[in-house]
């Protein structure tokens, strides 16, 4: 996948029940590369950026939950990135990492000549963000293609992922193409004109509503992702 600044590749990584996407961002000009939750298949990861002739020079996290930091450890000791978080989920988590840096909400990092900003999106966690470059968003588990993240762990709230699906609906242009942490039926990169016709929690308008539905008792196959 192309993009002005970056080439982009989609990886699906697997433990046991968990089936997680990566993604690999490439700078064009620097062939500086950053990861976005880096999870379970060390070797998916080298493999590409082998093919890409490219150094990896930052790790992005969405949040801290295991799934999507389980590889943070072993790409430190191989490659010394930079790690980033949003502050806010660094401030409630504690989690640590070499090079960690915390983020503010809309703050601008740089991977080579590539631009990326972090938006603080809470809900699925306390912190948790998202990561937007131009065409694209890496989501982790604040929106999926098909819904939104679960809120009943510690530090997630549904009223902050209320909030958090709303101002990414109002802020994404509809050609952005979204990239969630996990699939449960639909590729990622689906656009977000495509995400505003089939994700339910993009047609719930009050608040009230958007939270009883996402609480709702008797929820099926939350993990039966693809």
């Amino acid at each position: 996948m192309n993009r002005n600044t970056y080439q982009l590749e989609i990886l699906r990584v697997c433990s046991d029940r968990y089936i997680n996407y990566s993604y690999l961002i490439v700078d064009r000009k620097s062939r500086q590369a950053a990861v976005v939750d880096p999870a379970w298949q060390l070797e998916a990861i080298e493999a590409a950026l082998e093919r890409y002739e490219a150094k990896l020079s930052t790790i992005l996290l969405t949040h801290s939950h295991k799934d999507h930091v389980h590889l943070v450890p072993p790409l430190c000791q191989r490659y010394a990135p930079h790690v980033f978080m949003m502050q806010k989920e660094l401030d409630y988590y504690h989690f640590s990492a070499p090079s960690l840096h915390g983020l503010k909400d809309g703050e601008e990092l740089k991977v080579g000549h590539t631009s990326i900003t972090g938006l603080l999106t809470p809900g699925h966690t306390a912190g948790g963000g998202c990561y937007w470059l131009e065409g694209s968003l890496f989501t982790g588990d604040t929106i999926f293609t098909e819904g939104c993240g679960m809120c009943s762990s510690e530090g997630s709230d549904p009223v902050e992922m209320y909030y958090s699906v709303k101002r990414l609906q109002q802020l994404m242009p509809p050609d952005t193409r979204v990239y969630p942490g996990h699939s449960f039926g639909e590729r990622p990169g689906q656009s977000m004109s495509r995400l505003h016709e089939m994700n339910a929690y993009f047609q719930i308008a009050s608040l009230e509503h958007f939270v009883s539905f996402r609480m709702r008792k008797g929820q099926t196959s939350l993990m039966s992702f693809h």
